[in-house]
């Protein structure tokens, strides 16, 4: 089965810092993408960047310049480090991998969830 677990989550304060890994493991066929996503009780969660097998990165605009993600998909792993963080950056950061399913269509597989508190 695979199973993604983030780390790294935790209470920091504005300015601040935090680094945020997740581990796959299991088989993700075709696996072509990791990434991370944000959510807001109440609200949708929200792309926050991912990393591609081609070497290719997007980031949302609203971390572009802050965060930055770096993949290793020999290892199915992802970071995010987290700088210059804001209240808003507030949310529980979900880890997701993309792949193919045994159909070959687009699957993707999410993580349990880590909570990031931005708080003064």
């Amino acid at each position: 089965q695979v199973q993604l677990v983030e780390s790294g989550g935790g209470l920091v304060r504005p300015g601040g810092s935090l680094r945020l890994s997740c581990v796959a493991s299991g088989k993700i066929g075709g696996l072509y993408a990791m990434g991370w996503y944000r959510q807001v009780v109440g609200r949708q969660r929200e792309f926050i960047a991912t990393s591609t097998n081609r070497d290719t990165t997007d980031y949302a605009d609203s971390v572009k310049g802050r965060f930055t993600i770096s993949g290793d998909f020999v290892n199915k792993t992802v970071y995010l480090q987290l700088n210059s963080l804001k209240l808003e950056d507030t949310a529980v950061y979900y880890c997701s991998a993309e792949g193919l399913g045994p159909n070959g269509g687009h699957r993707q597989y999410w993580g349990q969830g880590t909570q990031v508190a931005v708080s003064s």
